[in-house]
């Protein structure tokens, strides 16, 4: 494929080119990928590259497809199994569906220690999963010592443990290590002095480090700063020190700096280097030893490896105490010792055959993000190892007998020799509920798919709702859609491929909403019948919806979402976490009116000011319009009733429409002529008058000062492309409410340039009776000439490029811009902003998804609370935070105390007493119905104190004695809360 392969067709990239940027994009174009084993971490990284548009990828595995590959990889099919295919030659037909931008081919020599490895010099990234400790230090050392240097990633799965190591050379360049788009940060004051200190806007923290350097604009007084780059020492969170500015002229006021982002330089250390003192990333701060005890026991299983020739075999207790010792023997070898955590160790012995395909995703995900760095630049790499593990899931599962993790010759022994054949099976007969079929729902239905979800003919079944449909930008990250699915619904297209991946499952697709409209389908009989509920979506009201239905119906809720590189998992389940609509996220902060009328400072003002006025003349107004004559059938109804002097709601504002209404396409530019006269020119003229430029305040400073910028209005001019698109994007929009056909060729020989260009037929607005019968004779005159009294509003619609709706905003707001001396925005920034897209990329919502999925597991096995991890992760930074849910803090009464006290100490509990307090009392009347009230509501803590001590009375297994007191129980609330 051609290096500019992608600008083919960018509305397949639309999502992740905010992600990436243009740049880091067309370097993916022209990188070629070697990426070694298609089993199921490989197959996840193998997706998530091939989505994200690299110029050609080589797939290499030398292995063939058995059942066991069935539950890992959801691109072999039973029919490669029967058939004896190389798994390579199974899924690489199939990966190459993914992108048609994208060369795939495949390799099935032998990678070994004896293998000449200059075939690799001629890609730039290699990847290598499934492979022996030994070769990957040999195929690191080979790529790290070329110039330059091939950027290497090994990333490993066995059983309940999961790692990546990344090296990138000793010294990889990264153009932007965050992503993040730096802000304009307007000045209160700077100081005249060494160092001289700058002082930002109290609702404007910097949030900068020291060390970085900023640039300056518009500084009015200290002029000598203005594009000048200087490195800050931060003082607090609103100021900052500069270096010397003594010299410079006093500062007046105004102004803002801009953050500088700078490349950063990573340096690496190879494999073999990084054995004895790895750099770690740690997720999980409640297991801050964990990373390294894993290094520990994976590097003890690489040597387990190769002296048994093989993986210690499942539920094996003397393979454990093997891997064991030799987890302590390495451990005494690295610089920084840790602990051995031998529950750690002998559970990844008895799982290290089988798979967790949901660990899989996670890691998968975050490997195909360090690919995309490796490979562009782009983002932070990690540095140098990544290490996870799910033991939480299968800690519980060690008094299960052994026979049930052994292999049973079908698809889910993978599976089955990390979990038992219980789990298995609980799993089967689930009844799972997914709102949303989009890109997390794809990775859930394929996660559902590889975990046997709902297949059970008798009690399982999966049902998925969506009411989109299929388009092209979907194709990007949404990897169960094809081309020829285009404009398909999300949900049939979504079953139909998740049934190829596990034919056994049942699924029920739905093209419904879910909302108080539809919960005569979704109604309390329904979600009684589901063990849970999966939210795939992309807006938090919706998310708060399902929520509520949860709650009220007492089913758990498997939450995740994603922007950009950022995503983040939310696990609920009834009576041990808080709900979705426990906490709330600060709202969206809405730009003050004024600002947008007046006083716009960055490009978001125009562009939602653009917005508005789209949304003002080609939707409201049209609707209203429509709406007017619905409610009053006729015109000559409306005309009666005005003559007759009655007022009507609406009515001068539809007489405008009216009277003003375009009949042909010079007209429509006529109008299109006047508003960015309107617009450009006697609007800020109009406000200059009002506040000319040296306008002080009462306090003697001036008006017009940071952030507020006076506009500049300007002519209209022909020759100017951008005043060009605004009068004929603007004139197609009028013409497509009024239903005139246009014509593009008549632009130029229709626009009036003089500024005195009036509203064709132009009807003052009536402000008195005697105008009210000129009103009514215009409406008369209209309706006699035009009896058309319908329009046709528009919604606004971002991914068209040929309905001109993106080409009025991103015009407007642009030349809104330049009137302000605001730096504007491109298409691409101001279709983001306008159009309030989320940001996207594939690898981020498959790590959501596999983590999600992992959760999942524990929910079906009814796990204890502390089992339970929310997640937030970062694959940019990269940052990976893995934390216990918030407890219930609302739903804990004083009946889940009594069976708390059951469980606890082996009591029958007969009285609860707080100080002087009887809190109950089983004889006392109405103690009974207390068992309902909540702790909280019944002792109500001091705001000074987070515990009660409380007595507790139980009866002695002897008839006939008295109460004993019980041991003392020190109860503690949250801060929220309660917490027992």
């Amino acid at each position: 494929m051609a290096a500019d392969s992608m600008e083919i067709d960018d509305s397949l990239y639309s999502r992740q080119r905010y992600v990436l940027g243009d740049s880091a994009m067309h370097q993916m174009a022209q990188s070629s990928v070697f990426l070694s084993g298609m089993g199921g971490v490989g197959i996840e990284i193998a997706k998530n590259i091939v989505l994200a548009g690299v110029k050609a990828v080589t797939l290499h595995d030398t292995k063939q497809c058995e059942t066991w590959d069935l539950g890992s990889n959801f691109f072999i099919r039973k029919e490669d199994v029967l058939s004896q295919r190389r798994r390579v030659e199974a899924v690489c037909p199939r990966v190459t569906e993914l992108n048609p931008y994208v060369h795939v081919d495949m390799s099935y020599s032998a990678l070994d220690d004896n293998t000449d490895l200059s075939f690799l010099r001629k890609y730039q990234c290699v990847i290598l999963t499934e492979a022996r400790l030994s070769l990957q230090k040999r195929v690191n050392e080979f790529c790290h010592s070329q110039q330059p240097p091939i950027r290497f990633i090994g990333c490993d799965a066995y059983g309940i443990c999961v790692r990546v190591f990344c090296d990138f050379g000793d010294e990889f360049e990264v153009s932007d290590p965050t992503g993040e788009e730096p802000k304009e940060i307007f000045i209160q004051t700077i100081t005249q002095d060494n160092p001289g200190v700058v002082t930002c806007m109290d609702n404007q923290p910097h949030g900068l480090q020291t060390g970085q350097s900023v640039v300056f604009r518009e500084v009015n007084g200290m002029v000598e700063l203005n594009s000048s780059v200087r490195q800050v020492s931060v003082l607090s969170p609103h100021s900052f020190a500069i270096g010397d500015t003594s010299p410079f002229q006093p500062y007046a006021h105004g102004g803002f700096f801009v953050l500088v982002k700078t490349p950063k330089t990573y340096r690496f250390e190879t494999m073999e280097q990084q054995l004895c003192d790895p750099k770690l990333l740690t997720p999980d701060f409640s297991k801050p030893e964990a990373p390294l005890q894993i290094h520990a026991a994976m590097l003890a299983l690489d040597t387990f490896q190769e002296q048994h020739g093989r993986l210690p075999n499942i539920r094996c207790l003397q393979d454990a105490e093997v891997l064991l010792k030799l987890t302590e023997e390495v451990n005494a070898t690295l610089r920084n010792k840790t602990s051995v955590n031998a529950e750690l160790v002998r559970c990844l012995s008895r799982t290290a055959r089988g798979t967790l395909p949901p660990l899989a995703a996670a890691v998968g995900g975050l490997a195909s993000q360090e690919v995309l760095k490796a490979i562009t630049g782009k983002f932070a790499p990690l540095q140098q190892w990544f290490y996870l593990d799910a033991i939480e899931v299968v800690g519980p599962l060690q008094s299960v007998p052994a026979e049930e993790f052994f292999p049973r010759g079908d698809r889910y022994d993978g599976l089955r020799a990390c979990i038992g054949e219980s789990m298995c099976q609980q799993l089967h007969k689930l009844r799972v509920f997914m709102v949303g079929c989009g890109a997390i729902g794809c990775e859930m239905l394929k996660n559902f798919a590889l975990l046997g979800v709902g297949l059970a003919k008798s009690s399982g079944e999966v049902c998925i709702t969506d009411p989109d449909l299929i388009e092209k930008s979907n194709l990007n990250r949404q990897f169960l859609f094809r081309p020829h699915h285009i404009q398909k619904p999300k949900s049939t297209t979504a079953a139909d491929a998740t049934c190829d991946i596990n034919p056994d499952l049942q699924v029920d697709a739905h093209l419904n909403k879910v909302c108080p409209a539809t919960e005569s389908i979704y109604s309390d009989s329904f979600y009684t019948r589901l063990n849970f509920v999966v939210t795939a979506l992309d807006n938090v009201e919706a998310r708060r919806y399902v929520d509520s239905r949860c709650v009220s119906n007492q089913r758990a809720l498997l939450d995740s979402g994603t922007m950009g590189t950022k995503g983040h998992t939310e696990i609920i389940v009834p009576k041990l976490t808080e709900s979705y609509n426990s906490h709330r996220d600060p709202p969206e902060e809405e730009i003050p009116f004024c600002t947008l009328k007046s006083f716009p400072s960055v490009i978001e003002h125009t562009i939602q000011w653009a917005r508005d006025k789209f949304e003002n003349a080609f939707v409201h107004k049209p609707s209203m319009y429509n709406s007017f004559w619905q409610t009053h059938n006729s015109a000559e109804g409306v005309l009666q009733r005005m003559q007759a002097g009655e007022s009507l709601d609406g009515s001068f504002q539809v007489i405008k429409l009216l009277s003003r209404r375009p009949s042909q396409w010079e007209q429509c530019i006529a109008l299109a002529r006047v508003k960015f006269e309107k617009y450009f020119k006697r609007k800020a003229l109009q406000l200059l008058h009002s506040f000319p430029l040296d306008t002080r305040l009462k306090d003697g400073s001036l008006f017009w000062q940071s952030p507020k910028r006076p506009p500049a209005p300007f002519d209209f001019d022909l020759n100017d492309s951008m005043h060009f698109t605004f009068i004929v994007s603007t004139a197609r929009l009028f013409a497509g409410i009024y239903n005139i056909p246009y014509s593009e060729q008549v632009v130029s020989f229709s626009i009036k340039t003089d500024e005195t260009a009036k509203k064709p037929d132009l009807v003052k607005m009536p402000i008195s009776s005697e105008e009210e019968r000129e009103a009514i004779s215009q409406l008369e005159e209209a309706i006699a000439t035009d009896n058309r009294l319908q329009m046709s509003p528009l919604q606004f619609e971002k991914d068209d490029d040929s309905n001109g709706h993106m080409d009025f905003v991103t015009s407007a707001s642009a030349l809104r811009a330049r009137m302000y001396s605001i730096e504007p925005a491109d298409r691409l920034k101001t279709k983001r902003i306008a159009g309030k897209i989320i940001p996207a990329i594939a690898t981020a919502t498959a790590a959501v998804a596999g983590l999600v999925a992992l959760e999942m597991i524990k929910v079906v096995g009814a796990y204890e609370f502390e089992s339970f991890k929310n997640c937030f992760f970062n694959l940019a930074i990269p940052v990976v935070v893995l934390t216990e849910p918030e407890r219930n803090q609302t739903d804990f009464t004083l009946s889940d105390f009594m069976n708390a006290v059951r469980e606890k100490y082996g009591i029958e509990p007969t009285m609860v007493v707080h100080g002087v307090k009887m809190l109950y009392v089983p004889v006392m009347p109405g103690h009974s119905k207390r068992l309902k009230l909540t702790m909280h509501k019944l002792i109500k803590p001091s705001v000074d104190r987070r515990y009660v001590d409380l007595t507790v009375s139980f009866a002695p297994e002897a008839d006939g004695d008295d109460d004993l007191p019980g041991p003392p129980v020190r109860y503690y609330f949250s801060r929220n809360g309660e917490t027992p």
